[in-house]
């Protein structure tokens, strides 16, 4: 039996009058992928964002949310943002790369947040664009880099603290069909060898049949 990653009650969240998140539960396994489709508006990016810590949720006495067995409500913001760093991965639809700063550069970030020493960072991040097929891109910015090249950089950014969970918002949305394939592929491959958990917001109908549950939001809840 597999464990349990991510366990979500009651998740609601309203902007003012709007209501858009309506009473999410939700269990996630680890290891497991998990694709979340819906119309524009249905709460999909909200509840991304809440189940990777970067929002909160309107907190009632029903509401919990436990990621990787630790309460997220007992954290304060500086031991959330620890918590965030170490444990999960982001991907996203505008992969957020730093012009300024080489591919290397890119993905070391989060692991010098970590207080990563810069020698393993740089290893680390090195073993990871040369896994991903970017060796001959590590020197180069973003603006030299295709699409393509750019979300890869992403997905070893996001890999860098070895994380137990990838969250990715439209991860394919800016990619050729080619470049969206490959990327969806890789996915799979990271699952298997490293037994990340990864939950995805997509509207690519293909990754969100390939997923082991797609998930149906509607009007701020899922529905299927």
């Amino acid at each position: 039996m597999s464990k349990t990653i991510i366990s979500a009650k009651h998740i609601k969240k309203s902007y003012k009058d709007l209501k858009v998140l309506k009473g999410v539960d939700l269990t996630i396994s680890e290891s497991e992928i998990i694709s979340i489709v819906g119309a524009s508006g249905a709460g999909k990016t909200t509840l991304l964002q809440i189940l990777g810590t970067l929002d909160k949720p309107d907190y009632t006495a029903e509401t919990e949310l436990v990621i990787n067995g630790q309460f997220i409500k007992s954290l304060n913001d500086k031991a959330l943002a620890k918590f965030r760093n170490k444990n999960i991965g982001f991907i996203f639809q505008f992969h957020q790369l730093l012009p300024e700063f080489t591919a290397l550069e890119n993905v070391c970030i989060p692991a010098f947040i970590n207080n990563t020493p810069k020698a393993e960072a740089e290893k680390r991040a090195k073993e990871l664009l040369e896994y991903l097929g970017l060796s001959e891109r590590i020197h180069h910015k973003p603006n030299s880099m295709s699409g393509g090249e750019q979300q890869r950089v992403a997905v070893a950014r996001a890999l860098i603290n070895k994380p137990n969970i990838i969250f990715a918002d439209e991860p394919s949305g800016n990619l050729d069909s080619e470049s969206a394939d490959q990327l969806h592929q890789l996915f799979f491959k990271l699952r298997d060898e490293f037994k990340q958990t990864f939950v995805i917001v997509t509207h690519n109908k293909e990754l969100a049949s390939m997923a082991d549950r797609k998930l149906t939001m509607v009007d701020g809840k899922i529905v299927s």
